[in-house]
């Protein structure tokens, strides 16, 4: 009996423990598959709704222009609500929230460098950095690839 993945529809192959098309793990159950084959309609659903979440996950952090300390908030939010939805959601989730609170370190220090001048310097260059890995890993996360983002501290593992 052929065994499809429930979270992307992909074919799974025998005593896999993973899918290797969307990284879904075995359910509660033990299984992974349902017994037929979905449409293919559902499963380009069902992937693209677990890449769309990843993707918000990232793009949640340009919430921070808006509200104080939403850039951090925007993914935490999301990554709480989602992570046990798909392992995809978790790790991206993952990244954007470690990314953005070392971000705001970094922030944080270049604003007080400001004082002895190097600030200046800095303060727009971590901001444009910021703006392109996250973009980078909004791609990512839309193409169904994962992302780590350089110069990352590892808050939550």
């Amino acid at each position: 009996m052929t065994a499809f993945c429930t979270h992307c529809g992909s074919e799974i192959p025998d005593g896999a423990q993973f899918c290797a098309n969307c990284g879904a793990g075995v359910d509660s159950a033990g299984q992974f598959a349902v017994p037929q084959a979905p449409t293919e309609a559902v499963a380009g659903q069902l992937l693209k709704e677990v890449r769309n979440w990843a993707m918000l996950c990232h793009l949640s952090t340009f919430s921070g222009w808006f509200i104080p300390l939403g850039n951090i908030l925007g993914p935490l939010i999301i990554w709480l609500m989602k992570r046990q939805e798909s392992p995809f959601i978790d790790a991206h989730g993952k990244e954007a929230l470690n990314w953005q609170i070392s971000a705001t370190i970094y922030f944080i220090v270049s604003f007080a460098l400001v004082f002895v001048l190097i600030g200046f310097v800095l303060l727009p260059a971590v901001l444009v950095f910021d703006i392109i890995i996250v973009i980078v890993a909004t791609v990512r996360a839309n193409s169904g690839q994962a992302y780590r983002y350089p110069l990352t501290i590892r808050f939550i593992k």
